[in-house]
């Protein structure tokens, strides 16, 4: 979020002390980082599905456990409650051998059953099916072909089919999540799945790195780094390790923001004095401003259609949240209520806006119905920060602090789901939750 001073709101992260220059480009094939993030999970939801994951058969050959996993996956989301699946042997894997009157006494409204085996060219195969337990049907069943690291993957994979079979919509199990770990004076811009594990640095730098943003097909990232001792955006790929600068002109350059289609970014300059947003070409050309106000306008966010951008100004007296066209033009008034609204995020389904507002001294995170114009506060907390909403819009995922520490949290659309993912011994702020990860 800007912090204020002397009446007006700085730009995104200024106050931040720049360091001794010494940056770091690393590949992410360059290996696990060392410390994982660890998700405890602190509000669970109503409603939950009770459903059953049994063992899946033969999964010994496997690098780590197909189940495990997806019941992780299914329990951390707040949608589910894992009936109790021991004491069932054989393990069945074919519908004919699944005793659907034992699972209904037992409460379980689904059942999921699996095998894996080994290939004779030293691949896996892991199958699974997914049952209505009431209907005694048949809701999924698909086979997969797998290396032995992909079998994590393959494990988000299965957990996601079964929450959209069950709930009716996309999970996120698979997709990947962006933060910035400062620890022992350096910053390492870390990609995650959306578990926490398997991160690894995309960035380490002994300066500050901020405002991690995902292209649309999850490929490249836009970020803001301080390597040469102002900030400087640039696009990294994930793909080829590759990055170049898109913005380095005079005063700041920050808060990039990608457009739907992946062609250009929006992000905040000052290189004509004030901090204004612009339009910038991915490959850092066709540079043009947008806003024109006297205040500073700031933190832009494209709406899902890419007709509108979603920013915040102080150009009315207080930090507001605005929206104008893509084009440029006039700009309209969002937030209402509360003297600070700020750091604007939209669900990709348009009907959502996420962003920080304070009340009584404490920066929480809100979310309001872009129809109605009704607020919900959902965090009780005291800073929160960098709101990113998950590509199917059920979670919200931001900065908060906890005992004078980073974490990152997460919290569902209706506040009822709370998590809390932290790296112990860090400092953990700027997150960012990628998009679907195109097939």
């Amino acid at each position: 979020m800007n912090k204020r001073a002397g009446g007006c709101i700085l730009p995104p992260r200024m106050i931040r002390t720049l360091l001794h220059l010494l940056a770091a480009c690393l590949w992410l094939a360059s290996g696990a980082a060392r410390a994982q993030l660890t998700i405890e999970i602190t509000g669970g939801g109503g409603n939950q599905i009770p459903v059953a994951v049994l063992q899946f058969a033969g999964e010994a050959v496997l690098p780590t456990s197909i189940t495990d996993i997806i019941e992780a996956d299914l329990l951390r989301s707040g949608r589910f409650r894992t009936q109790y699946a021991g004491g069932v042997n054989p393990l069945p894997t074919e519908p004919s051998q699944v005793n659907f009157g034992d699972w209904k006494t037992r409460g379980a409204d689904a059942i999921v059953i699996g095998g894996a085996q080994r290939l004779p060219d030293g691949r896996f195969e892991v199958r699974f099916r997914l049952f209505d337990v009431p209907k005694q049907t048949q809701l999924a069943g698909v086979a997969y072909t797998l290396s032995p690291a992909q079998a994590r993957a393959t494990a988000h994979r299965i957990a996601d089919v079964i929450y959209e079979k069950l709930t009716g919509e996309r999970g996120v199990f698979s997709t990947r999540i962006a933060y910035v770990v400062k620890q022992n004076g350096r910053f390492e811009l870390r990609i995650a799945d959306a578990d926490g594990q398997g991160a690894q640095v995309a960035l380490a730098s002994r300066e500050p790195i901020i405002s991690p943003s995902w292209s649309p097909d999850g490929t490249r990232l836009a970020y803001v780094s301080f390597e040469s001792k102002k900030p400087v955006v640039y696009v990294h790929s994930l793909t080829s390790g590759q990055r170049h600068v898109v913005a380095n002109f005079r005063g700041s350059n920050s808060a990039p923001s990608w457009s739907p289609d992946g062609k250009q970014l929006a992000a905040v300059l000052s290189k004509e004095g004030g901090s204004q947003i612009y339009l910038i070409n991915a490959d850092g050309s066709n540079v043009r401003r947008i806003t024109q106000s006297a205040g500073i306008d700031t933190e832009p966010f494209f709406s899902a259609d890419g007709q509108f951008i979603y920013f915040t100004s102080d150009r009315g007296g207080s930090p507001q949240i605005y929206r104008m066209s893509a084009a440029g033009g006039e700009a309209s008034r969002i937030t209402f209520d509360g003297g600070y609204n700020v750091s604007p995020r939209l669900s990709v389904n348009g009907k959502s806006m996420a962003f920080v507002s304070r009340h009584d001294g404490r920066f929480q995170l809100a979310v309001m119905d872009l129809e109605s114009r009704q607020m919900q506060v959902l965090t009780d907390t005291q800073r929160d920060e960098s709101p990113s909403f998950a590509p199917n819009g059920t979670m919200i995922l931001y900065a908060t602090e906890v005992g004078g520490r980073g974490v990152l949290a997460a919290v569902s659309a209706d506040g009822r789901v709370k998590q809390r993912l932290s790296v112990q011994a860090a400092d953990v702020r700027e997150p960012a939750w990628g998009p679907f990860l195109v097939n």
